[in-house]
């Protein structure tokens, strides 16, 4: 009797049928994404989104993000829990769309792992597909690569890539922000999806396990770490839908950075803003990890949100229906500083922040619990 025939790919590592499978698993949950506008169904070589859904704008700007979710996989893997990756990386992408006043369309991943595994890659990407519905995002196409030999068995990285639109005199901006605007916080779920190497380091070097027991939070700490990134897009199209228009000017995500940079990058050159600590309490994962490092948790503001997600730029006289706009959405919101163009108080301010030429920010005084 003749030798069955090998497949030279699978003994190579590269299972085909395992990535058929998965792709099977996932169907359910990216068709539940699509709406008319999308062509074409799953698997395909490429996503097809209708474009006469742009008709009704009167000049249609293309807006478009990618990101990941850096190293917050790790601990996913460490855990073997991968239904909230997907939420982070959706936060990470489609959240950068709204910062110009754009409402997305669609959104394409990526899955790299040294081993597919259906159940894993299904895992992640329902909960993609699960917040680009929160969103109101398509999900209309995606990759999952198998890498044997680059990335070990329980290894992948995700990514993505989303399109969104607005209205060229909606665009939202550094531009339109004036003297006296009011600066507006908005809440976070948590360490959201920045700053995962120094929560890693300050984890690894208290000899603490991501399966042991959390006592401040009765969950293991790495239950409490993979807490997912908030997701603003839905609440903040709400919100300029509520409010006057024109009534917000800028908007911010704070992501790698912390709060004052990524503030400074959406004020004018010449405008300053001082983020007053007093307004509010960083979240107890900060404060917990902050002890645990035995650092000042003033020094990582650099790094990590501190319980500041977005922040909302908004004309002086708009700022309270702002913040009701927002809170009616179930996220806490608060002014935390007012824009300014007047001479510049001494001491030193963040500003020139991932390159773009804008306003100056910092923090001070101290945090409502007296931490510093």
């Amino acid at each position: 009797m003749a030798a069955s025939p090998t497949n030279p790919y699978a003994q190579a590592g590269v299972d085909t049928a395992a990535g058929d499978l998965a792709v099977e698993l996932m169907k359910a949950s990216v068709r539940a994404t699509h709406g008319p506008e999308v062509l074409g169904g799953v698997g395909g070589f490429a996503g097809m989104f209708d474009a006469s859904a742009l008709l009704g704008y009167t000049r249609p700007l293309l807006a478009s993000s990618t990101d990941g979710v850096g190293t917050k996989v790790a601990i996913a893997q460490a855990i073997d829990k991968h239904d909230t990756i997907g939420q982070d990386l959706v936060g990470m992408v489609v959240d950068d769309i709204v910062v110009v006043g754009a409402k997305p369309l669609f959104m394409t991943d990526y899955i790299a792992c040294g081993k597919v595994v259906p159940e894993r890659i299904a895992d992640i990407v329902r909960g993609i597909a699960e917040a680009c519905a929160a969103t109101g995002t398509a999900l209309v196409g995606g990759e999952t690569a198998e890498h044997p030999g680059l990335l070990g068995p329980r290894d992948y990285d995700v990514a993505g890539a989303a399109t969104g639109v607005v209205e060229a005199d909606a665009v939202l901006g550094a531009d339109r922000v004036q003297d006296g605007d009011a600066v507006i916080a908005l809440g976070s779920s948590g360490l959201h999806s920045n700053g995962y190497s120094l929560v890693r380091h300050i984890v690894a070097n208290a000899g603490i396990g991501y399966g042991d027991n959390a006592a401040d939070f009765g969950a293991t700490w790495g239950e409490v770490l993979l807490e997912p990134t908030r997701l603003y897009t839905t609440p903040l199209l709400m919100l300029l839908d509520t409010v006057p228009a024109g009534a917000v000017h800028s908007l911010s995500h704070v992501t790698g950075g912390g709060i004052a940079a990524n503030l400074a990058r959406v004020l004018p050159q010449g405008s300053w803003a001082e983020v007053d600590r007093s307004t509010w309490s960083p979240s107890p994962v900060f404060r917990v990890l902050a002890d645990v490092a035995g650092t000042p948790i003033i020094d990582t503001e650099g790094t990590w949100n501190l319980g500041i997600g977005f922040l909302a730029v908004v004309a002086d006289e708009h700022k309270d229906a702002a913040i009701a706009a927002i809170g009616a959405q179930g996220i806490a919101a608060w002014q935390v500083a007012t824009v300014r163009t007047d001479s510049r108080p001494e001491g030193e301010f963040e500003e020139g922040a991932k390159g773009v030429d804008g306003g100056a920010v910092r923090l001070v005084g101290a945090y409502a619990d007296g931490m510093n």
